[in-house]
């Protein structure tokens, strides 16, 4: 018999990291190949994760709540296959072998975006870290240690006879971050509500694109009358004959598509030496449920017609709402819209989905007096509001895009084509 490694499965085109909901076998439980083992959350998707292999779960590494780097080993499975196969895949389980992972150091300077991050925030020097990940590898785990015990002992090359300094944690002038050590005081009353894998999942993600990318924001106000007259006229034909809404949001993010072509700098991301311009057009659009949000992907969106991405919309919200999301439906995002007008909002300032570079809210359409040639006219007035990663875009191309979508939705007519 041979024990094979399972690892934690990259989920996501820029996922690092998945947290395990809850695992579906336990250790001596006998698995075919693809039957699901556990529950994997990441900022992006929840996911069932599946075996590998078939055979019998001889150790469970990871546990619940924990999150795991893609690529890390969460449990081992007993195959078939040979004694030498045995002793050689047994030989690398950290727990047996736990002294001599300094050896392999082929992964000590792979690190990791949370790594780098965490490092950068408390002034450890990545060089003076022993890594306790496979081949050598500096694992978050392995950061957070240190920044718990105060730092890096500093080792001297003679004796000395002053006792032992160590190079303590910096303070810094960033407000406290919230995290499960803050203490809160707690009333009579007060109701404390456990953290979700998904919120906890949501917030690091909001806190690493709020840390790394410096964002910028800038807003335009769109007269929508004629697109408000145009769908009200087709709107129930629409429905009887394709069976969906054809909602404002549809005619938007058609919007958003056709200027992002014309405007490819915008469909980029920061990958720290340089800057990918990413060639599809992949629209993620922000769906909230009762307790989080998520941000499906429609794939394409240049290429569909407003009737297509009216379909999409409606099929990628039911399935978020019934929990049907795969990790297909999450991937691949270059640029996201968020209807924050449903809500009512009327002006936002959204956060980057990291790593893109840029996000477009856009607000509930009211009807407001505005001055055309000298008259006074109301008009269905709509705000959109743009968040840039300021290290990929600038002002003049941003406010470029914007008066594009602009100029689109001004110009939507009787003419205009659904399919």
């Amino acid at each position: 018999m041979a024990i094979e490694k399972m690892t934690m499965p990259q989920l996501g085109e820029s996922v690092t990291e998945g947290t395990i909901s809850s695992w579906l076998i336990s250790a001596g439980d006998t698995v075919q190949k693809y039957d699901p083992i556990a529950e994997v959350t990441t900022d992006k998707v929840t996911a069932e994760v599946p075996s590998s292999f078939e055979g019998k779960i001889t150790e469970i590494v990871a546990k619940e709540g924990e999150t795991i780097p893609v690529g890390e080993t969460i449990c081992y499975i007993e195959v078939e296959g040979s004694s030498a196969e045995n002793k050689e895949e047994t030989a690398e389980k950290p727990s047996k072998k736990e002294s001599e992972k300094p050896k392999d150091e082929s992964a000590k300077t792979r690190y990791s975006p949370a790594v780098l991050r965490l490092s950068q925030e408390h002034n450890i020097d990545l060089t003076k870290v022993v890594g306790t990940g496979a081949g050598g590898r500096i694992t978050r785990k392995d950061i957070t240690k240190i920044i718990n015990s105060g730092g890096i002992k500093v080792e001297t090359s003679a004796p000395d006879t002053k006792p032992k300094q160590e190079s303590k944690v910096e303070k810094t002038s960033e407000p406290p971050k919230m995290t499960e050590s803050t203490p809160v005081s707690v009333s009579n009353g007060d109701k404390e509500i456990p953290l979700t894998s998904v919120r906890k999942a949501i917030a690091s993600n909001m806190v690493r694109s709020k840390h790394e990318a410096p964002h910028a924001w800038t807003m335009v106000e769109v007269d929508a009358t004629n697109l408000v007259n145009y769908r009200e006229s087709v709107k129930a034909s629409f429905r009887e004959k394709e069976g969906i809404n054809l909602t404002f949001f549809a005619f938007f993010v058609k919007a958003v598509a056709q200027a992002l072509k014309e405007f490819p700098e915008v469909n980029s991301m920061w990958a720290g030496d340089k800057i990918v311009q990413k060639r599809d057009v992949n629209i993620s659009i922000a769906v909230a449920t009762d307790d989080a949000l998520y941000v499906p992907v429609i794939k394409h969106a240049d290429e569909k017609t407003i009737k297509g991405i009216a379909r999409e919309i409606s099929e990628l919200a039911a399935k978020t709402r019934n929990g049907k999301l795969t990790s297909d439906d999450m991937t691949g995002g270059t640029f996201t819209v968020n209807n924050t007008g449903s809500f009512g909002s009327v002006q936002s300032m959204g956060i980057i989905n990291y790593p893109q570079a840029a996000i477009l809210q856009v607000e509930t359409i009211v009807k407001r007096p505005v001055v055309i040639d000298n008259m006074i006219a109301i008009r269905d007035m709509v705000n959109i509001c743009l968040s840039l990663d300021h290290r990929v875009l600038d002002g003049l191309v941003c406010g470029r895009f914007l008066a594009r979508i602009k100029e689109i939705i001004e110009n939507i007519s009787s003419e205009t084509a659904l399919y």
